[in-house]
């Protein structure tokens, strides 16, 4: 393995007091150099270097402060110094110092002589010193410099060029570094050896070519035959040599060496050739008999062949590496030819052999073919054969039987049956034997119609038709046709599905078998299937009353088409026929939602549903809704839940106005209400698809009205009068209460009367005084405003009654 090794030895940076630190730059044999960083305020430093295990003298150097590195001299080679440096001031006292140890190198070894065996490497042999532990090899020539390590003399140095003088010096190396470079001696490098190329040009010669060498003047070319030990040497300036008369099918290796100027040799290389081998002789040829016709060739082995070639005249070939023989196969039928065999190794093919003939089999006929000039009776016929006696026909049945013809003509007759496939062949013969092979024709007789075809409508637009299988069909062909539209399926299987049929539609369905080698049977019965009718479609749907819807459909197939509307609901289904354009769902609860679709249904089918169209029924009226009056100019009203709807509104409606609301909730409270008042109640119930109810309910009279200008007077007999006036054009009776601290009193008044009476009891007394209407039920309204009088006894204000508020 080769170095290139720069020793630059760096010891442990050394650290003492006052912070200086040094180390060892580099060492040689005879001088160490040694680098610092000082303290400040230092004048000058001082090197020691003091042998530790001998008695030699310490040598020591002196550098100013401004110095950073210095080196000692004097030393002895492969010598173990200890090295002080000491920082010193101007009156040289010692400000701090540091100490390491170092060896150096070994001394200079010398060149005793330096020579080159191999045009890349130049071997130099030293003298070995103490103490080295190894050593380097330097050489040098121009620009060029390469070292490398060996470990004792002699060393070589590689890798340089060819014929070429180098300047060679050596170190010695230890732990400590490497000595100064010896004394150098120039050395030069052999030249290169000639790069040979060989062929063997025939079987007794080798040729031997090479280009020039640079700077050589004579080439040696020694040649040995391989497994002999007597040689042929030849000097030559020639770059070409030929080697003659050597043996056939042999090794032979040239080593080639050249010389230059100075009659030193160079690199020797070695290169070894065979000769071609011997022509071999062909010793038998044999026609073999098998699956394929072939020919077996034997020859006799020859020195040195690697592989043999056995070339027909007809340019086939076969090839042997171990066995003396090879099988060509296929070969040619029915013809006379030649073989040769030539022996080949890596120098090149030998001579080939005298050609041996042989005789093939007779051939096949090429053209095989079955004529049918009237059905059943058929006839096999063939190309003839040229050389050959007879022929034996065989024709074979799919059933198993078989007819055989033994014939010197190239036809043979046979009787065939319809949807059959017969198997034919034929093999000539001549005084060789048969052919070992012929080409097999089938032949097909047209297959015959389908029995028991079914024809069923499995979907509405796809049919399916089965039937039993017949002998020699393939394939079957099956055709649903409608005046110009033919559609088909072609499948091996005895069913066949048609689909994507017009619908309400009649299709004329014919099962045509069909063979690849006579085609198809087109007098087959074809059978009439019609198709599921055409899907209505709903065109609209509209309200008749409460209950029924009509519906309004498209009538796409034949009159005599039943049509079936049907609505499908979260819990109940409506459905309703017809065969005209309409159809009416009767019974349809209110606060419901249908999906209505539509199927038309014939004697072949029904149609698939058309596209179903949703229908949502008005939502319920409540069953209930109740008037209730708050006060004489607001009421409250109430009702139940309606089915299906979202939202109401309430209307209550009379000759003298109206009162509406619009709500989410079952009760509303309505104002602008007149006393003495007939109302009609209605109610719109709304889904929340905008779907809308009306509903009426029994009329709603509104209470009749409270008294206005109420009066209270105390008269001369000790009794009290109450007086009113009367709104509304309805006549009521007025009941009156008077409620005192001392005593209550209640008086009715007859219809039409505006005053009610009271005799008092007690005189004085404060009132509270509350008239109102009794409606027609009996009832009084109870949300009259009292007022509050104070009646003063009789006295000078007698008949003076003085109200306190209302």
């Amino acid at each position: 393995m080769l170095k290139i090794l720069l020793l630059l030895t760096f010891t442990e940076i050394c650290a003492a007091q006052n912070g200086i630190t040094f180390s060892v730059f580099t060492v040689t044999s005879k001088s160490m150099t040694v680098q610092w960083k000082g303290p400040a305020g230092a004048s000058s430093y001082k090197i020691t270097a003091t042998p530790k295990n001998s008695s030699k003298y310490p040598v020591f150097a002196q550098f100013s402060g401004n110095s950073v590195m210095g080196s000692v001299n004097s030393l002895s080679p492969n010598t173990l110094y200890t090295v002080q440096l000491e920082a010193m001031d101007n009156a040289l006292n010692v400000l701090s110092s540091a100490k390491t140890e170092e060896t150096t190198a070994p001394e200079v070894p010398s060149i005793i002589k330096a020579y080159s065996k191999h045009s890349d490497s130049i071997t130099v042999e030293f003298t070995e010193v103490s103490g080295a532990t190894s050593y380097i090899l330097r050489a040098e020539s121009g620009d060029f410099f390469f070292e490398t390590s060996v470990s004792s003399s002699p060393g070589t140095v590689v890798l340089l060029q060819p014929h070429t003088y180098y300047m060679m010096s050596v170190m010695s190396v230890n732990s400590g570094g490497r000595s100064q470079p010896s004394y150098p001696i120039k050395a030069k490098t052999v030249v290169i050896a000639p790069k040979l190329n060989t062929t063997s040009p025939s079987n007794d010669s080798i040729l031997v070519t090479w280009p020039p060498v640079e700077q050589a003047v004579l080439y040696t070319l020694c040649i040995i035959r391989e497994g002999s030990s007597s040689r042929l040497k030849l000097n030559t300036t020639d770059t070409t040599v030929t080697f003659d008369d050597l043996e056939a099918g042999t090794t032979y290796c040239i080593k080639g060496t050249a010389w230059d100027s100075e009659g030193r040799t160079g690199d020797d290389l070695t290169v070894c050739q065979i000769t071609r081998p011997s022509t071999p002789d062909v010793t038998s040829v044999q026609v073999t008999q098998g699956r394929s016709l072939g020919i077996a060739v034997y020859w006799v082995s020859v020195q040195g062949a690697e592989n043999y070639i056995a070339w027909t005249s007809n340019g086939q070939n076969c090839t042997s590496t171990i066995n003396s023989h090879c099988y060509i196969v296929p070969i040619e039928c029915g013809q006379n030819h030649s073989v040769s065999v030539t022996a080949y190794n890596s120098a090149g093919p030998s001579s080939p052999s005298q050609p041996a003939d042989y005789i093939t089999y007779p051939c096949p006929p090429e053209n095989i073919w079955v004529e049918e000039p009237t059905a059943g009776n058929c006839s096999l016929v063939w190309d003839e054969v040229p050389l050959v006696e007879y022929y034996m026909a065989f024709i074979k049945r799919d059933d198993g039987t078989e007819k055989s013809c033994n014939t010197t003509e190239t036809t043979c007759s046979f009787f065939c049956m319809c949807g059959y496939t017969y198997l034919t062949t034929v093999f000539p013969y001549n005084q060789a034997g048969s052919s070992p092979y012929s080409h097999v024709r089938n032949y097909t007789t047209i297959p015959c119609c389908p029995r028991g075809v079914t024809i069923k409508l499995v979907s509405t637009d796809t049919l399916e038709i089965m039937w039993s299988p017949v002998k020699g069909a393939e394939v079957y062909q099956t055709t649903a046709k409608q005046t110009n539209d033919v559609i088909h399926c072609n499948d091996t299987a005895p069913v066949c599905a048609l689909s994507d049929l017009r619908c309400n539609t009649a299709y004329s369905v014919t099962v045509t078998p069909c063979s690849e080698l006579r085609g198809c049977n087109r007098t087959c019965t074809p059978h009439t299937q019609e198709t599921a009718p055409c899907s209505p479609e709903i065109l609209n749907m509209t309200q008749t009353n409460s209950s029924t819807y009509r519906v309004l459909i498209s009538t796409p197939n034949t009159p005599n088409t039943n049509y079936t509307i049907t609505a499908i609901g979260r819990y109940n289904v409506h459905t309703c026929k017809t065969r005209d354009r309409s159809c009416d769902l009767v019974q349809l609860p209110c606060g419901s939602v249908y999906e209505v679709t539509a199927v038309a249904t014939t004697a072949a089918g029904q149609s698939l549903p058309g596209y179903s169209k949703p229908l949502e029924t008005g939502p319920c009226c409540p069953t209930f809704v109740n008037v209730t009056q708050v006060t004489q100019a607001m009421t409250n009203v109430t009702w139940s839940t309606g089915s299906g709807a979202r939202s109401y509104i309430t209307t209550l409606m009379s000759s003298r106005g109206y009162a509406k609301c619009h709500t989410l909730d079952t009760h509303c409270l309505m104002g602008c209400i007149t006393c003495s008042t007939n109302y009609s109640v209605n109610l719109e119930a709304i889904s929340s698809t905008g779907h809308m109810s009306e509903c009426k309910y029994r009329g709603f009279s509104s209470s009749p009205c409270c008294p206005t200008g109420v009066k209270l007077y105390r008269r001369a007999n000790n009794s009290l009068r109450v007086y009113w006036r009367s709104l509304g054009l309805q006549i009521h009776n007025h009941t009156v209460e008077l409620y005192g601290t001392g005593a209550n009193y209640t008086c009715i008044a007859a219809a039409g009367s505006t005053y009610c009476d009271i005799q008092e009891e007690t005189c004085g007394d404060v009132y509270r005084v509350v008239a109102a209407p009794v409606g027609p039920n009996g009832i009084k309204v109870n949300f009259c405003q009292p007022r509050t009088y104070s009646v003063p006894c009789p006295g000078s204000n007698a008949g003076m009654v003085i109200s306190r508020g209302r």
